[in-house]
């Protein structure tokens, strides 16, 4: 069982609820979203991000490589009615594309666990309609303090202009950001503020 997976059913806390809130506004706030397109949420979780996007969208498909919240995930879709969102399990890092294509394709604290960068941005690429837009919500750089000094399988966020830089390597223009939200955690050294941008960029 992975750390995700024991972290499950104990995951929609308040803070990360608001949090999904304010990341769903700004993304509101960069994308005209419509119930004419489809998204893709890579990372979903438990689906935070998504269930407050649900009413904006037509058919989201809800990814992760978690059991545990997946099923979580399903449970909440099932006992809220909600008709246009479906899970899958999915690690892009060793599992083949799917083969739908979409209008969104979304992130929120994702992308500083996956090790290749640039392999996950050229394959949200290649799931993007053209004219699509992909919005990865993440943390700026830190000193590593964010999940503790013990843990080295990740990124400790992102220097913007680098990622910027990767994102048109991968094929993207129009690469924006903006510091979406501001996330207050205890960490060892004490109460730390740790900034977490969206970039928003298209697929011309």
């Amino acid at each position: 069982m992975s750390e995700f997976d024991q972290k499950a059913r104990d995951w929609d806390t308040p803070s990360k609820m608001e949090r999904a809130r304010t990341i769903a506004d700004a993304i509101r706030s960069k994308i005209s979203l419509s119930k004419d397109m489809s998204a893709f949420e890579y990372g979903c979780g438990t689906g935070l991000l998504s269930f407050e996007l649900k009413d904006d969208l037509g058919p989201i498909t809800l990814a992760d490589s978690s059991e545990g919240m997946l099923d979580v995930l399903k449970e909440k879709i099932r006992s809220r009615s909600v008709d246009n969102m479906k899970p899958a399990k999915l690690d892009l890092s060793k599992d083949p594309l799917p083969d739908d294509h979409f209008d969104v394709v979304y992130t929120m604290m994702t992308l500083h666990h996956i090790p290749d960068t640039r392999q996950i941005l050229k394959q949200f690429y290649t799931l993007l309609n053209p004219g699509g837009h992909l919005c990865v919500a993440d943390l700026d750089k830190e000193d590593g303090s964010f999940h503790g000094h013990n843990f080295h399988d990740i990124h400790k966020g992102f220097d913007r202009n680098k990622l910027a830089a990767i994102a048109e390597e991968a094929g993207f223009t129009d690469v924006t950001f903006t510091t979406a939200y501001e996330l207050t955690k205890e960490v060892e050294e004490g109460t730390q503020t740790f900034p977490i941008f969206l970039m928003v960029a298209e697929k011309g």
